[in-house]
């Protein structure tokens, strides 16, 4: 069964990390900035009562040749297991779409100033959620211990 879908940009990126890079996000502020002409300051109206935002945007400079279908280790590092696709979250993906959870600095007008959203500058963005905590995991999370691993450094400090 197959159907497309189509969706465009409400929103782009500006400023925070030119390039996208595995690690060292945190820190790292930019601003969300809603150009479509359909939202006026009504549509952000509330949202600063919220600290942290759910971002869903498009992986826009990948190489569209590079998916992975298959099981493959995780930032091709042979100590972690294979997985398939659905066990990662990187930007290898049928439709390129990532979702990120950032903390919500401010709200200026129709710009969301953000921190560690891990998207760079130019990163257009199709939705802006606020995160709900009744709607994160319910009953015990729990992951491989390569995970864990893997991501020691993701929201460390920015080396810059």
């Amino acid at each position: 069964m197959s159907e497309d879908i189509s969706v465009r940009p409400i929103a782009h990126v500006i400023g925070g990390r030119k390039e996208p890079t595995d690690d060292y996000w945190g820190g790292t502020q930019a601003i969300i900035r809603i150009d479509d002409p359909n939202f006026t300051a009504e549509s952000v109206q509330g949202l600063d009562e919220f600290s942290h935002l759910e971002v869903v945007f498009h992986f826009h400079l990948t190489d569209k040749t590079d998916l992975h279908f298959g099981a493959r280790a995780a930032r091709d590092n042979p100590e972690w297991p294979k997985v398939g696709v659905f066990g990662h979250r990187n930007m290898r993906r049928t439709n390129w779409l990532g979702v990120s959870r950032c903390k919500l600095l401010k709200v200026d007008g129709l710009d969301l100033h953000v921190e560690d959203l891990d998207a760079i500058d130019g990163t257009p963005v199709l939705d802006i959620k606020p995160w709900f905590k009744e709607m994160g995991p319910r009953g015990n999370p729990h992951q491989p211990p390569w995970v864990g691993e893997m991501l020691t450094d993701y929201f460390a400090p920015n080396q810059n």
